[in-house]
């Protein structure tokens, strides 16, 4: 566990480091919006890099690095993408979302969909090194999350936007869990890195939601807006450890 670890205060700049191992102004991934969200054709991500060494590579939810190709997520080295290659999404619920170019019809809550997919790829490529990106877009706006989770935190006394987005997390908590028991049940875990992070603080204005008494909220170069949660687990090879020192994407 990363205790002191630093994204950028927006998604796309912390995507295009990501992906590339770059500073994000380098990569021409800058804002969030007017053409300056694309990564650079010529950019070479990790997936451009894992491919040709005979990974299978899959990104699976919100890409929000160009919508077209090249700079879209099959023209950056993924062999499979399931998802939306934009920032933002309006329907949570039954999504309709893109497979390799084409809109496919869904059913249920968009960040299980996201996990259904990523567990498939992970299954169908087991036999051999696969490289999965599972950027989900939840808890972003709009603050959508099923009954049972909103209703468990309305219960506990939380306003109806915290309700959502503490059910969102949840959700994901929910969602990673499936995950690492299917790399466990294929008995993958001990050869398979993982690595768990957000792409920036919280949304809202600054006290609008909790951030651990720190000061900003995303957007901002505070702590607040780019101080994030960061997990890397590779039972096979790394003993739990707290990571004091500052690092970052």
């Amino acid at each position: 566990r990363f205790d002191r670890f630093f994204v950028s205060p927006l998604c796309t700049p912390t995507r295009a480091s990501l992906m590339t191992g770059r500073y994000a102004l380098r990569t021409k991934a800058a804002i969030v919006t007017r053409g300056l969200e694309a990564l650079r054709s010529d950019e070479v991500t990790i997936a451009e890099v894992l491919k040709p060494a005979g990974y299978a590579t899959g990104c699976f939810g919100k890409w929000h690095l160009g919508e077209h190709y090249p700079n879209h997520p099959n023209g950056q080295g993924f062999d499979e993408f399931f998802g939306f290659p934009h920032g933002h999404w309006e329907n949570y619920f039954d999504p309709v979302l893109e497979r390799n170019g084409q809109m496919n019809a869904t059913k249920g809550f968009i960040s299980d969909v996201l996990t259904d997919h990523a567990i498939g790829f992970i299954e169908s490529h087991r036999q051999q090194p696969f490289f999965c990106y599972l950027p989900y877009n939840a808890p972003h706006t709009p603050l959508q999350v099923p009954d049972r989770y909103f209703d468990k935190y309305m219960a506990r006394g939380l306003d109806p936007r915290a309700a959502a987005i503490y059910g969102m997390i949840e959700n994901i908590d929910e969602n990673v869990g499936r995950l690492l028991a299917k790399l466990d049940e294929l008995k993958l875990a001990d050869r398979t890195v993982v690595m768990f992070l957000s792409d920036n603080g919280p949304e809202g204005p600054e006290g609008s939601r909790y951030n651990a008494g720190m000061r900003g909220m995303k957007g901002t170069v505070h702590e607040g807006g780019m101080r994030v949660p960061m997990f890397v687990r590779w039972p096979g090879r790394f003993r739990p450890a707290l990571v004091k020192q500052i690092a970052s994407h």
